[in-house]
């Protein structure tokens, strides 16, 4: 039986990852900061849960490997997630930049050299879009997050810095060391079983949460001009590009892994308003409103962000495949059932 490690295994995409490697048949080891998943019953999702912090070096050693039969092996696929992460309102305020940034450095250093020291066969890092340079996305319409376009580099928060910083870190393990690593660009991933309150969640979460909670003839708040662009990507489709990516053995990126379905976020909003049924409007608040009712500037991060999909096509032979509206129907669904049962 091959074995699995899943980093950042207690998070959304996580779950869903150790969910997906567990039913194929892998030994399923999750570990996270979290003493549980949320959402996922861990004896559906993984075959073990361990709750550790990973910037404690000596955590990830023995989260590294598994005996077996009075030895300790390598796993087979290491999938490394795990990271301090949220919504807008969490990455680009600018309150929680040194956390994010030493939280997850700490980790990444831990887990690269780790990896390396105990053999892991294969690694995967999960980058962020974020490590785009702001000056490609400030026109909404015409974003340019081709791979290649990264340098020199620019990130408009620093959570983009961290990530820039951990792919080169994997990159110089596979380099020096020989880690076979995997590195890939994430757009924006949303579904079911991820959070939907709090601070952290993401846009298309958000709105759903938002829709959900209010009633007939109300307004959902949007945050900035509602005109800035973005695309999302189903969690279904997150996790075939991931496995595809991770099992070839000519590429290893860094490569985007997203859609390449643009919408405004009001479009977003809307959609999601449809999907409900309900009759809704759009209030869109920033500058002073929004400062004057929050106590910070409105965090919307870049103008315009989209995946370019295009190297990962060629390198794959595969494209995504669900649209925006069949994975928002999902999400609401089942975030509108988790609002009534709160």
């Amino acid at each position: 039986m091959k074995r699995a490690l899943v980093l950042g295994g207690g998070g959304f995409i996580g779950g869903h990852l150790a969910h997906r490697l567990k039913n194929e048949g892998f030994w399923v080891r999750s570990v996270d900061i979290k003493e549980a998943h949320e959402f996922w019953n861990h004896e559906e999702m993984c075959n073990e849960y361990l709750c550790a912090d990973l910037r404690d070096p000596v955590k990830v050693k023995e989260v590294m490997s598994v005996q077996e039969g009075g030895e300790m092996h390598p796993f087979d696929e290491v999938y490394q997630l795990a990271a301090d992460m949220g919504g807008a309102g969490y990455i680009f305020t600018g309150d929680n930049d040194a956390n994010v940034m030493h939280n997850s450095a700490m980790i990444n250093l831990n887990v690269a050299y780790e990896a390396s020291r105990q053999g892991a066969k294969r690694v995967f890092y999960s980058s962020s879009a974020c490590m785009y340079p702001e000056r490609n996305q400030v026109d909404p319409n015409n974003p340019n997050c081709v791979e290649d376009s990264a340098y020199p580099a620019a990130p408009d928060s620093e959570y983009g810095w961290e990530k820039l910083f951990s792919e080169r870190l994997f990159l110089a393990f596979n380099r020096n060391y020989k880690l076979d690593v995997r590195v890939a660009r994430f757009h924006n991933i949303f579904g079911p079983m991820g959070t939907w309150t709090g601070g952290k969640e993401k846009a298309p979460a958000a709105m759903c949460r938002k829709v959900a909670e209010t009633d007939e003839g109300g307004s959902i708040e949007v945050w900035g001009t509602g005109q800035q662009t973005r695309s999302f990507l189903y969690i279904d489709d997150c996790l075939e590009a991931v496995l595809r990516f991770m099992r070839q053995d000519d590429f290893l990126g860094p490569v985007n892994i997203g859609s390449e379905e643009m919408v405004t976020i009001n479009q977003l909003a809307q959609m999601t308003i449809d999907i409900s049924g309900k009759d809704l409007s759009i209030d869109n608040i920033e500058g002073e409103e929004f400062k004057t009712k929050y106590g910070f500037a409105c965090p919307i991060g870049v103008m315009g962000r989209n995946s370019d999909n295009t190297l990962y096509e060629e390198k794959m032979g595969w494209a995504v495949a669900m649209p925006l509206i069949d994975g928002m129907k999902k999400t609401f669904d089942w975030i509108n059932q988790e609002v009534k049962n709160a």
